[in-house]
């Protein structure tokens, strides 16, 4: 049972006075702007929005600063904002071959069509301190468009890595045969399992980048059938469509950034399926490439019983990956511990005690 706290208001009141001030530290240190966490803290912000379903950068970032960096706790806070949003129009299906992608990498092909993008990445840096960054120098205002907080050079429409091996019939269809039943909300709807792979999709976005990045080493130590290569890993902006009911045709109203991954896996085929190769898929706001990658890792262990492989890991169970993969939830369960729980403990204590005296007997 558990016991609602009751009185101590002044208490209460007095902890979310430290909060402030704790959040606000040295007042000689000049405040943090929500402009610089968006700008400068931009991967942090990305995951953020992520795994709180909801793009908007400024949010994101006066979240993170509300919440003092604490990102489970950002996210929380972005959620519940999400809650109280109207939905007023549902996208078309985001294209992301129309992507501008400011990073796109293959590991499978030397040579390929679109070439190599490095973009903006850590992949080629050293990790070292870098100390000169002690020293800051307030930038002088500069005049034109503000900055997107994007880096590198923006390329066109650069053909998929996986299409030479799609022509060869070497790698399965990108989509699914037949008639496609219209995809689950997760937000609105509860998960019945097992979930199409459209719902355990959803899930795995938004799910805990540490859980999915765990569960997809996991794969790779050899917890599930997996011999994954870098299939086409890209990062950047694409259009944001609706169909308005006025005009029964599509219109960008916006773009957001995304980062998508492709692994495949080498398969040895089935009684109905021969030899070829399959795919793992993610996809998640901002620039997450670790995440993305993760993601696809787990969601071909998740496709296991599609390719009737042996349920031998439990990263290839729904319902050990899926629901523990929410942060929010997890968080919540975890810290709810601190709350009291005296007629709970008390029932155990006695029934301890009484445990003890028969034992003596």
């Amino acid at each position: 049972m558990y016991i609602a706290v009751k009185g101590g208001e002044a208490a209460i009141e007095a902890s979310r006075q430290l909060l402030a001030s704790a959040r606000r530290g040295d007042p000689a240190v000049r405040e943090l702007e929500v402009a610089q966490i968006r700008e400068q803290l931009g991967l942090l912000v990305d995951r953020v929005m992520a795994e709180a379903s909801l793009y908007d950068p400024e949010l994101a970032a006066l979240a993170l600063k509300q919440a003092r960096g604490d990102a489970v706790e950002a996210i929380f806070l972005l959620r519940a904002y999400r809650t109280t949003l109207p939905r007023v129009a549902a996208t078309e299906p985001l294209d992301t071959q129309r992507m501008r992608a400011r990073r796109r990498v293959s590991a499978i092909f030397k040579d390929l069509p679109g070439g190599q993008l490095l973009g903006p990445t850590y992949d080629y840096t050293q990790r070292l301190i870098d100390f000169s960054l002690l020293d800051t120098v307030r930038p002088e205002p500069v005049e034109g468009p503000a900055s997107t907080g994007s880096a590198g050079t923006e390329v066109a429409t650069i053909p998929n890595a996986l299409d030479t091996l799609a022509d060869e019939g070497l790698i399965e269809a990108a989509l699914p045969s037949g008639v496609a039943l219209a995809p689950p909300d997760i937000t609105r709807d509860p998960p019945v399992y097992p979930l199409p792979r459209s719902a355990r999709l959803q899930m795995l976005a938004r799910a805990d980048e540490g859980w999915v990045l765990g569960l997809g080493y996991a794969t790779q130590r050899g917890y599930a059938h997996t011999h994954p290569f870098g299939g086409d890993i890209r990062f950047g902006a694409v259009a944001v469509e609706i169909v308005p009911d006025e005009l029964g045709f599509a219109i960008e109203i916006g773009e957001i950034d995304v980062t998508e991954c492709q692994m495949i896996n080498q398969f040895a085929g089935s009684a109905s399926v021969p030899p070829q190769f399959t795919r793992g898929y993610g996809l998640v706001y901002g620039h997450g490439e670790r995440k993305a990658m993760a993601m696809s890792l787990v969601d071909r262990a998740l496709r296991a019983d599609e390719f009737e492989e042996d349920m031998t890991a439990p990263v290839q169970q729904q319902e050990f990956v899926l629901p523990q993969g929410d942060n929010i939830e997890a968080s919540g369960f975890v810290q709810h511990l601190k709350l009291p729980h005296y007629v709970t403990f008390e029932s155990e204590l006695q029934l301890i005690r009484k445990l003890r005296e028969e034992a003596t007997k």
